[in-house]
């Protein structure tokens, strides 16, 4: 789907595209429509988890989170695709920051799991296989076979591991990148990962950027002060870390085929894994 298709859907789906500005194209076509945000999803596999993801919305609203709402009750639908639409939110304040993030994460790890709404397990290691095969022969297939590997060791360990925290609903993709801080304050937005799991998946996200991607330190200690944990402490943060990992270095595989940069990056993290060191930096492409 591109983007003249997308606004395609946008119009069988009895909305304005001529009026409709771009504003991410990705698994989801996004536009901002007015004081909407509309997304299309890319395919009609998609319609489960955009009723999901509009439930959750309510959900969220009925315990108080601050959190995007959907501006109506069910997607639409159009072309086999899925059509939600959401209210918009003020322009932001300034970006989020990490210390943003972490109490948004502490009122959701204290709710239980929503009656009447099952949540998908995270399932961190379940794309694995389809990036490498969308890979091709862009990549070594020592390397391919290096990452199935590891995908194979850390699922079970992985299964076997004991939370320190209660299990229970979590965002799924706990970034600041999914905080919008407007007027009233910092608000969760893509709930599309959202899953019931264990908690400590949403804050080895940040202690993998603090160690991978650049984050200062300083900014992931203000998040870890704010949630009132590190999950460094705990036993079992290196398992979803190597985990999650993996399932990053596998996502950028499939992105090799045609675009030399990923490749590269592909061979950088795969390097930094064969090598076991968990410092080496890598970046976006």
């Amino acid at each position: 789907m591109d983007e003249a298709r997308a606004r395609e859907i946008l119009a069988e789906a009895g909305l304005r595209a001529a009026d409709a500005a771009l504003l991410a194209l990705g698994e989801n076509a996004v536009f901002a429509l007015g004081d909407l945000v509309v997304k299309v999803g890319r395919d009609a596999e998609l319609l489960p988890r955009a009723e999901r993801e509009i439930a959750l919305a309510g959900w969220l609203e009925k315990a108080g989170i601050p959190a995007v709402r959907a501006a109506e009750p069910v997607p639409r639908t159009a072309g086999g695709h899925p059509v939600t639409l959401w209210h918009r939110l003020p322009e932001a304040v300034r970006p989020a920051e990490p210390r943003d993030l972490a109490p948004l994460l502490r009122a959701v790890h204290a709710l239980p799991e929503p009656a009447g709404l099952a949540l998908p397990r995270r399932e961190l290691l379940g794309g694995v296989e389809r990036w490498l095969r969308l890979a091709g022969d862009a990549i070594d297939p020592a390397d391919a076979a290096f990452l199935r590997e590891r995908r194979d060791s850390f699922a079970p360990a992985a299964a076997r591991l004991v939370p320190h925290l209660p299990p229970g609903p979590i965002h799924g993709d706990a970034l600041p990148r999914n905080v919008h801080v407007g007027p009233d304050g910092p608000v969760l937005v893509d709930l599309e990962t959202f899953s019931c799991d264990l908690r400590e998946h949403d804050l080895v996200v940040l202690a993998l950027s603090r160690d991978r991607y650049g984050l200062d330190p300083a900014a992931y200690d203000a998040f870890t002060a704010a949630y009132g944990w590190d999950v460094r402490e705990w036993e079992g943060c290196a398992v979803l870390r190597g985990a999650r990992e993996t399932a990053s270095c596998a996502w950028v595989a499939q992105h090799a085929p045609t675009n030399p940069k990923a490749l590269a990056e592909f061979e950088r993290r795969v390097a930094s894994l064969r090598d076991g060191d968990p410092e080496v930096r890598w970046y976006p492409f």
